[in-house]
């Protein structure tokens, strides 16, 4: 029998924060000019080499990132509520979650909720904290969740995602 979810407006919220939808990265005109030269790179060995599924690949992978320039990050509003979060409309059940991480470190400008989920095949979702005292957000979250004490850093892709710029 399918699970039935309360209304989002029926939650009580123990905290919420406005975060973006994505962490847009600046990037230089150097950026653009290497970028390009590999991406023409790739693309003129797959040819060569007759793979043109790599091909497509990256231009598709090309057209999302310069689409994704062009456009500012929604503002999406985050809550922790009594039962569980909520992510813009979307409810996230305590029960769907298996731990959390809190990775903050200011002066790398790594400020980061991590929650972990049940289900394997979804990936972690990333918070961002801003201005939010990460030991009140800790001290709510232990009420509900077990803390993942053994994380200390980002994960690899996102510290890939910041060295690349993408």
């Amino acid at each position: 029998m399918a699970e039935i979810k309360p209304p989002i407006d029926s939650i009580d919220e123990v905290i919420s924060w406005a975060v973006p939808e994505y962490d847009k990265r600046e990037r230089s005109k150097r950026w653009y000019i290497i970028s390009s030269i590999a991406a023409l790179s790739i693309l003129v060995y797959s040819v060569w080499t007759g793979n043109f599924l790599f091909v497509v690949i990256i231009v598709l992978s090309a057209l999302v990132i310069i689409t994704n320039d062009f456009r500012q990050p929604d503002i999406i509003n985050f809550s922790i509520g009594d039962e569980g979060l909520i992510l813009g409309k979307k409810f996230i059940d305590y029960s769907e979650l298996k731990n959390f991480s809190i990775i903050y470190k200011p002066r790398q400008d790594v400020k980061q909720l991590y929650f972990e989920f049940n289900n394997i095949f979804r990936p972690q979702l990333s918070i961002y904290l801003g201005n939010i005292n990460p030991l009140k957000i800790r001290d709510i979250l232990l009420n509900y969740l077990q803390e993942d004490l053994e994380r200390e850093n980002e994960p690899l892709s996102e510290q890939l995602g910041k060295l690349f710029k993408i």
